[in-house]
């Protein structure tokens, strides 16, 4: 059974950095595409950033182009996201999401399983 559990969530001023980070089990992590995706109240979710199996290709929303870098380490089954120069408008939970089909990109269809999520609050 697939298992994504995200992290490091939390309140901070505006201008300062937060990293997320999600573990996933039960897939061979390297072979799945991972996405970062945020929810505001009232608003639709949206994709923040994903990062392809095989190379590794990054995609990011215009939004947080500059700020958010979004990584992953094989290795250790984690995916990273680190923000800085937080704004108030980043506001949001933030969801950690495996694309369950192997060797996929970050465009086409996904399938995604999604973790429980962490809050991020950033007061201005």
């Amino acid at each position: 059974q697939v298992q994504v559990v995200e992290s490091g969530g939390g309140l901070v001023q505006a201008g300062e950095s937060l990293r997320l980070s999600c573990t996933v089990s039960g897939l061979t992590f390297d072979e799945h595409a991972m996405g970062w995706f945020r929810q505001a109240p009232g608003k639709e979710r949206e994709q923040v950033s994903c990062i392809s199996s095989r190379r590794g290709t990054t995609t990011s929303a215009d939004s947080v182009k500059g700020r958010f870098t979004i990584s992953r380490d094989n290795a250790k089954s984690t995916l990273f996201l680190q923000m800085n120069s937080l704004k108030a408008e980043d506001t949001a939970m933030y969801y950690c999401a495996a694309d369950l089909r192997i060797w996929g990109g970050c465009s086409g269809t996904p399938s995604w399983r999604w973790g429980q999520g962490t809050q991020v609050t950033v007061s201005s």
